[in-house]
C-alpha cells in the first residue's frame, strides 16, 4: 500500500545518533524483535502473516532473527496488516540507516534515497549515442524540474552532451546547486530517450537512463532542504522511465523494483503526475502476472494520491476496469469505464496544470485504449461477442484518436487488439486479415513485450481455427 503520510512524517524525524539503533545486524535484530511482538498481540501465526504479505513462514522465521531484511514498502505493509502504528516503518528505516556511512548531520531520507534503483546496473557507454532531444519542454509528458510547465529551451545537442556529462562526472559533494540549463538538458535528455524506446527495444537506454539516475541521487543524497525539490523531481522521473523501459522489453522484476523507488522520489517532489504514472504501470506489472487483487489496489492508490483530481480519477477508473475485468466482474467492469468517461468531462485548467501531457484527446485516447482491453477480456473471459463488438468500437476510437504517423508500437498494440476483437466475436477470418499486414513488417525482436503479451492471447484464441495465423503469432510472441 502506499506510505502513510503521518506514519512517514515520524519515521523521519532526524534522531540523535543514541537514538539510531545499533549498526547493521543489530538494528535488524530490533526490527525483528519488534516485528515479533506486533504479531503475537496481533494473533497471528508467522504462516498467517506471511499469507498476507506474499512470504512463507521461513521467511518471517529469518526476518524475526534478524536474519534477513525487508524493503519500507513490506514495511509498512506489515506495519498496516499489524496495525503498528508506523513503529515498524521507523524500524525498518532505522536498520537501513544503520547499514550505510551516512555523514552527519544526520539525512533522515538518505537511507532510501541512496539505495540504487536496481541491484547491479552496469553504467551506460561514455560515449553514448546522442539522440535527438526536443527544442523545448514540456516534452513527453516531462516538465522542467525547475519552471514546471512554464515552457523551457533546451540547450543544443553538443551542449546537451556536455552538461550531462558534467553532471554525471561532478563530485556530488562539491558541487553546485542544479542550474537552469543542466536541469533542462537532463529533462531534455530523458524525453528523447522515452521516445526512442517508443520504437522498440534499444540497447544501452535503460543503462543511460539509471547512470543519469545514480548521479541525480548523489546530489539528492547531500542536497540542502530547500533545494531538493527538483532533484526528487528528475529521480522519479528517471525511475519512471526506468521500469517503463525496463517493461517494455519484458523485464517485469526489475520494472517493479524502478516504479517502487519512483514512488518515494515523486512523493518526496510532491509530483503528482509521475505517482499516478507509476501507479498506474504498477497495475499494469499485476495484470501481468494475473494478479487482478493487486491490480486493483494500486488502482485505487490513485485516487488517494490525487484526490478530487478529474484526469486523476480517469486513470484510477480505468486502471480498476482492467482490474475488474481480468477477474470476469462483467457488471463492475462496465460501471468503472462509465465513470472514467464522466471524469473526462470535469477536465479543467487545474487538470492541465497538474499534468503536462494533458489535453481532452490524450486523456481521451488513454481511455478509450483501456477500455477496449477490460472490454476484450470481460468478452474472452464469458465469451460474449456483443461484450467483443463494443470492444472493437473503442479500439477503434483509440486508433482514430493516435492519428496514422504517431507512436508506432502503440499502433501496433491496438491493430492486435482489434484484430483479437474479432476474435473474439466469433470472426476469426476478419482477425487474420486485419493483423496480416501489420505483424510481417515488424520483427520479433522489436515488439515491445506488452504487444508479445496481446499477440500470445491472440493465439490461443485463433489456434483452433486458424492454426497457421496462430503459429505465425507464436513466432512473433516468442512462445
Amino acid at each position: 500500500m502506499y506510505r502513510n503520510p503521518s506514519a512517514s512524517a515520524a519515521a523521519r524525524e532526524p534522531r540523535p545518533p543514541s537514538e539510531r539503533g545499533d549498526h547493521g545486524p543489530g538494528a535488524w535484530r530490533e526490527f525483528g524483535a519488534r516485528l515479533r511482538h506486533w504479531r503475537r498481540r496481533a494473533g497471528l501465526t508467522q504462516a498467517q502473516l506471511g499469507a498476507g504479505i506474499g512470504y512463507d513462514h521461513t521467511a518471517v522465521s529469518k526476518i524475526e532473527h534478524g536474519a534477513r531484511r525487508v524493503t519500507p514498502r513490506i514495511a509498512e505493509r506489515i506495519d498496516e496488516l499489524l496495525g503498528a502504528g508506523g513503529e515498524l516503518l521507523s524500524a525498518c528505516l532505522r536498520a537501513e540507516t544503520a547499514e550505510l556511512p551516512l555523514p552527519d548531520p544526520f539525512v533522515p531520507f538518505a537511507a532510501v534515497l541512496l539505495r540504487p534503483p536496481l541491484p547491479g546496473g552496469a553504467d551506460a557507454a561514455a560515449d553514448e549515442e546522442l539522440l535527438p532531444a526536443p527544442t523545448r519542454l514540456p516534452d513527453y509528458g516531462l516538465l522542467c524540474p525547475l519552471h514546471d510547465a512554464d515552457g523551457c529551451a533546451v540547450p543544443p545537442p553538443e551542449e546537451l552532451a556536455a552538461l550531462h556529462a558534467e553532471f554525471c562526472a561532478a563530485d556530488p559533494a562539491a558541487a553546485p546547486p542544479l542550474e537552469a540549463a543542466t536541469a533542462h538538458a537532463l529533462a531534455g535528455l530523458l524525453a528523447a530517450q522515452l521516445r526512442a524506446g517508443e520504437t522498440g527495444a534499444q540497447p544501452g537506454l535503460v543503462a543511460a537512463v539509471e547512470r543519469t539516475l545514480r548521479a541525480v541521487l548523489a546530489r539528492l543524497a547531500t542536497a540542502p532542504a530547500d533545494r531538493r525539490g527538483p532533484l526528487a523531481r528528475l529521480a522519479a522521473e528517471h525511475a519512471h522511465a526506468a521500469g517503463a523501459l525496463r517493461m517494455q522489453v519484458g523485464r517485469n522484476a526489475t520494472a517493479m523494483a524502478c516504479f517502487d523507488r519512483a514512488l518515494t522520489w515523486a512523493e518526496l517532489a510532491g509530483d503528482r503526475a509521475t505517482l499516478v504514472g507509476t501507479l498506474s504501470d504498477l497495475s499494469i506489472l499485476a495484470r501481468l502476472d494475473g494478479d487482478p487483487a493487486a491490480a486493483l489496489g494500486y488502482a485505487r492508490e490513485i485516487d488517494r494520491v490525487a484526490p478530487g483530481r478529474p484526469w486523476a480519477g480517469a486513470m484510477g477508473r480505468i486502471s480498476r476496469a482492467r482490474a475488474r475485468a481480468l477477474a470476469g466482474d462483467v457488471r463492475g467492469t462496465v460501471r468503472e469505464i462509465g465513470l472514467a468517461r464522466t471524469h473526462l468531462e470535469h477536465i479543467d485548467a487545474r487538470d492541465e496544470a497538474d499534468v503536462p501531457w494533458l489535453s481532452i484527446a490524450s486523456m481521451r485516447l488513454r481511455v478509450e485504449s483501456a477500455a477496449a482491453a477490460a472490454l476484450r477480456d470481460l468478452a474472452a473471459a464469458v465469451d460474449d461477442p456483443r461484450l467483443a463488438r463494443r470492444a472493437l468500437a473503442a479500439t477503434e476510437t483509440a486508433l482514430g484518436l493516435l492519428g496514422p504517423t504517431r507512436l508506432p508500437s502503440t499502433r501496433l498494440l491496438f491493430t492486435v487488439r482489434a484484430a483479437d476483437c474479432h476474435a473474439c466475436a466469433h470472426d476469426p477470418r476478419a482477425a487474420v486479415e486485419l493483423l496480416g499486414p501489420a505483424l510481417e513488417s515488424a520483427p520479433a525482436a522489436a515488439l515491445p513485450a506488452l504487444v508479445g503479451h496481446e499477440l500470445r492471447g491472440l493465439r490461443g484464441r485463433l489456434a483452433p481455427y486458424e492454426p497457421q495465423a496462430a503459429r505465425r503469432l507464436a513466432e512473433l510472441a516468442g512462445a
